[in-house]
């Protein structure tokens, strides 16, 4: 059976205590992290989605990896 492929997907979560400490963890040890975005629990739909897309929009291939997003902006 081969490697499993890295996805290089960016990690979109409501869990803000939990994913938070373990990227941090995984950053302080050097190891690779795609990148994750945090989206409150009581943001607007309408508000997040523009968000995202803006992010999207803004952001050149690879360039979130590493970095921990807090949404809405």
């Amino acid at each position: 059976m081969g490697r499993p492929r890295r996805e290089d997907r960016i990690l979109l979560t409501h869990d803000v205590a939990t994913i938070t400490r373990y990227a941090y963890e995984r950053m302080a040890a050097g190891k690779p992290m795609s990148g994750v975005v945090e989206v409150t629990f009581d943001a607007p739909i309408g508000r997040v989605i523009e968000d995202i897309l803006i992010l999207l929009e803004c952001s050149l291939e690879g360039e979130l990896a590493g970095q921990i997003q807090y949404l809405p902006l």
